[in-house]
């Protein structure tokens, strides 16, 4: 090489160098996630103004009188001492780590745990988290020069009526190459760069995506947990009732022995008694069902998975909910939605970068001799080197379609994103209400309980002095019977919706945990890749 050309090559590459620090394309910025700022405070919670002004319309409506001074006068806290659902103060708090760990069960920790390791989902979804790690890696790799080689060796007979030369040879030929061919293609307008964002981007959302499906799934499980615990319950409401209608028909039977009773009133109680066996029977159905579900979520055989039976007793704990600030940091799903935007942003760039020509920096250079012992000899070398410029002239469009077509790509993910923080701040708010309202619902129903118990007695005593028939207790038992039922699911009820309420609050996982672009971009270690297997 003549230093005229090494000094053109040189100036090629320091130009290029240059110029491959300019980037089209659109800089991202976050887009407003809503159209107005968050409320200060969550409209369903406990003491809110709107909450407790339904608590006061609810208890107006129930006892029919009208709206009064003291009506009024009621605040959230006096309404939450008269049995309303609390949230944990302060009210800036937020739930952390193990979320599950606030329900104070030692069975349901230990479910969540295994549930961590095993499930073979969050497993899936850790693959694909991997998978797009690896993309960053390959788009990175565009940015440096591609090195190779291709030895050959040939041996060839001509034809011995071309050429005098030739058949002075006997027309054969060997010819051995050993070329090396470098070539580069700079990032001038930043088309990598946009592709290497675009890549980390979707690791994130991967990243994002692998922790809402652990949240939901750790969700799911402690909602199977309480509904079987609640069957549990619902099973013991049902064996003392078997019990109560066995005494029942015994005491039926030996006054129709005696001449005192009337058949009819043992067939009463025998159908009483019936029923109530075959509903204890049913329940086995949706506990055995959520067993299963429960076996699958931890990774684990059904056919040799069991939950001991133990009927449910726990309260809903005191969830603390922050502000609706807060939940845009906290939820996986809208962290996935957002970086999502930013990736379409990125790829609108890409897009850009083809209305700009391409330079390609090449050079080419090794050994070629036709006797393998000279190959090495210094006159067998060759080399080329020289750039090579190339641009679209005429594609019919199909270049501004496909800037067109990524920012429709990126206005759609703008709506998806806004779409997603509207639909958390509705199950935060659906949440909060159910939970609130279930908990007032079930100390009327408690009270209904024993009303109905009352009955039960009172009418039970009427039957043995001959007042009433037998009917009038199979009325009153069928209605105590519901009354516990009833409680019984609404106790199951509200636990599930405060597991839901800390799933719509992001459980215990906040923005801050998301991995960063430098780290998705770091090298997968073996380790690393093997930790989920």
């Amino acid at each position: 090489m003549s230093r005229d050309d090494l000094r053109a090559a040189i100036t090629t590459a320091l130009a290029a160098l240059l110029l491959s620090g300019c980037q089209v394309g659109p800089k991202y910025q976050r887009p407003p996630a809503m159209a107005q700022a968050p409320p200060a405070v969550y409209k369903e919670s406990p003491g809110s103004g709107t909450a407790a002004s339904a608590t006061q319309a609810s208890a107006t409506a129930t006892s029919g009188t009208s709206t009064g001074t003291a009506a009024t006068g009621t605040t959230g806290a006096q309404a939450a001492d008269a049995g309303e659902w609390k949230v944990a103060q302060p009210q800036d708090a937020m739930l952390k780590g193990k979320w599950w760990e606030i329900y104070g069960d030692n069975e349901l920790n230990a479910l969540e745990e295994k549930l961590t390791i095993d499930n073979q989902t969050i497993k899936q979804y850790f693959a694909n988290f991997m998978e797009a790690r690896t993309l960053v890696a390959e788009a990175r790799s565009q940015l440096y020069p591609t090195l190779g080689t291709g030895p050959s060796y040939s041996r060839s007979q001509a034809s011995a009526n071309v050429g005098s030369g030739a058949a002075a040879n006997n027309g054969q030929t060997n010819l051995t190459t050993l070329p090396v061919d470098l070539s580069w293609e700079p990032d001038l307008w930043g088309r990598v760069r946009n592709q290497i964002k675009a890549q980390q981007y979707n690791a994130q959302v991967s990243a994002a995506d692998l922790e809402g499906e652990r949240l939901t799934e750790q969700a799911s499980l402690a909602e199977y947990f309480f509904e079987i615990r609640g069957q549990d319950a619902l099973a013991a409401v049902l064996i003392q009732t078997v019990a109560d209608d066995q005494k029942a028909l015994d005491y039926t039977r030996s006054q129709y022995e005696t001449g005192v009773g009337m058949e009819i009133s043992v067939v009463e109680a025998e159908n009483t008694l019936q029923n109530a066996q075959a509903a204890a029977t049913n329940l086995g159905v949706a506990r055995a069902q959520f067993e299963h579900a429960i076996a699958v979520l931890t990774g684990s055989d059904p056919s040799s998975f069991s939950i001991p039976v133990k009927a449910l007793s726990a309260v809903p704990p005191a969830v603390p909910i922050g502000v609706p600030s807060q939940l845009l940091e906290r939820r996986p799903d809208i962290a996935a939605s957002e970086r999502t935007m930013a990736e379409a942003n990125a790829q609108i760039g890409v897009a850009q970068a083809a209305f700009y020509p391409t330079l390609t920096l090449s050079a080419g250079g090794g050994l070629e001799s036709s006797t393998f012992k000279h190959l090495f000899d210094w006159p067998s070398r060759f080399w080329s080197v020289g750039p090579a410029v190339s641009e679209t002239i005429y594609d019919g469009g199909l270049r501004r379609a496909a800037v067109r077509q990524y920012t429709a790509i990126y206005d759609a993910d703008v709506a998806g994103y806004r779409q997603t923080v509207l639909t958390a701040f509705q199950q935060v708010e659906d949440a909060l209400a159910a939970v609130r309202i279930l908990a007032r619902q079930i100390e009327q129903q408690q009270m209904a309980a024993q009303s109905a118990q009352k009955v039960v007695e009172l009418e039970t005593a009427r039957y043995e002095t001959g007042v009433d028939p037998y009917i009038d207790v199979v009325t009153a038992q069928t209605t105590l019977l519901a009354d516990r039922q009833t409680l019984a699911t609404l106790h199951t009820q509200v636990m599930t919706a405060s597991v839901q309420l800390i799933e719509a609050l992001g459980g215990g996982w906040d923005s801050t945990q998301l991995a960063t672009p430098e780290q998705v971009s770091k090298k997968l270690g073996a380790g690393e890749i093997e930790i989920q297997r």
